[in-house]
């Protein structure tokens, strides 16, 4: 909205800032940032005064989270109002991929709210059937994709394209729409696993942001694309806004949220997250490097499908507790200590991916 007001310059004075993506990234990033410090605590106070028992802690996991009972949840609210408002506020209307972004992060925390809901209500784990999240988050996916795919110039256009390889483009043709739908849905779903302690989601899901948000920026700058040898996707450095407002708004969420949580993300932010990852790699057509930036979330998921295959194949379990982070916790790791490494590990994954720009 504020981008309007280049309308009033005259190209030397301080309106003439509004035309550049980096001052209203840092303009989204204060924003959110001061929206997650003002309204955090009036939330969590009432989210405390609405839900009771919080939220209700799985029966079968450590016995160090019987200590949480009681902490409320959908912090992820906090997120997505600071996110939407200051990306609302500093980006520019006219922009197709922030709105379809902003479409999936929000479908997907209407989700995610919704199945937060249930488990408080009912006072137990068990939510929104899992088949119905699938269904709809899969037709958002969908509805995402192709939206994605219609602001693609023609020559990208529901095409994928590979890192490491300057001009190989593999053309799935509609092939590419149940693709970026699993993309997207595989991205909401893993950062809903990872979910599980306090601190772990939020720190490598603005990791994963910052990298995809660098990405975005440069592949929209044709000069940037032309010396990297990458495609140029015209409008994805608006995308930048976006992710500063995540990682301002995922900043206010942890402080809250750092050990001992005050409050917890839930579905709705998780899957919200988890989805505007997804999409944004399908804009900026480096759906291959979210694999990579977001491995940990990769990790988490696919330690949750080989623990259920390989029970259900022998009885027996591959890890002492899924996802992967609860193993470590059933192995005598201290919780700070498994959040810390994973963040880590989530940084150098995230610089691995950014080098997939200049080695080609």
């Amino acid at each position: 909205m504020l981008f309007w007001l280049t309308n009033l310059s005259d190209g030397g004075d301080a309106f003439n800032l509004f035309r550049y993506i980096t001052f209203r990234s840092g303009g989204a990033f204060f924003t959110a940032l001061v929206f997650g410090f003002v309204f955090g605590q009036p939330l969590i106070n009432l989210l405390r005064r609405r839900q009771g028992k919080g939220q209700p802690i799985r029966e079968d996991g450590p016995e160090t989270h019987f200590a949480k009972a009681g902490t409320p949840t959908m912090g992820g609210l906090l997120i997505l109002s600071a996110l939407v408002f200051s990306t609302l506020l500093w980006a520019r209307w006219d922009n197709g991929f922030v709105w379809m972004v902003l479409f999936v992060t929000l479908a997907y925390g209407l989700i995610g709210f919704a199945d937060d809901y249930a488990k408080v209500s009912k006072g137990n784990t068990k939510g929104v059937s899992g088949k119905i999240r699938l269904t709809l988050g899969f037709i958002i996916a969908g509805i995402a994709t192709v939206w994605a795919s219609a602001y693609h110039p023609d020559a990208l256009a529901y095409k994928l394209a590979l890192p490491l390889f300057k001009d190989v483009l593999i053309n799935l043709s509609w092939g590419f729409v149940p693709f970026g739908m699993f993309v997207i849905v595989g991205a909401a779903n893993s950062v809903n696993l990872t979910d599980g302690l306090d601190g772990l989601a939020i720190m490598p899901v603005m990791i994963a942001a910052a990298a995809l948000g660098i990405i975005a920026y440069l592949v929209g700058r044709v000069d940037f694309t032309e010396y990297l040898e990458v495609h140029y996707v015209p409008g994805t450095g608006e995308l930048l806004i976006f992710v500063a407002a995540l990682i301002g708004g995922g900043l206010g969420f942890l402080w809250y949220n750092a050990p001992p949580a005050a409050v917890f993300m839930g579905d709705t932010g998780s899957l919200a997250l988890g989805g505007a990852l997804g999409a944004i790699a399908v804009a900026t057509k480096h759906e291959i490097v979210l694999g990579i930036v977001g491995g940990l979330f990769v990790v988490e998921a696919l330690s949750v499908i080989i623990q259920v295959l390989y029970f259900k194949r022998t009885g027996k379990r591959v890890f002492l507790m899924a996802p992967i982070h609860h193993h470590f916790e059933k192995k005598g790791w201290a919780e700070p200590q498994i959040v810390i490494r994973f963040w880590i590990i989530s940084l150098i994954l995230a610089l691995v991916g950014l080098a997939t720009l200049k080695i080609r």
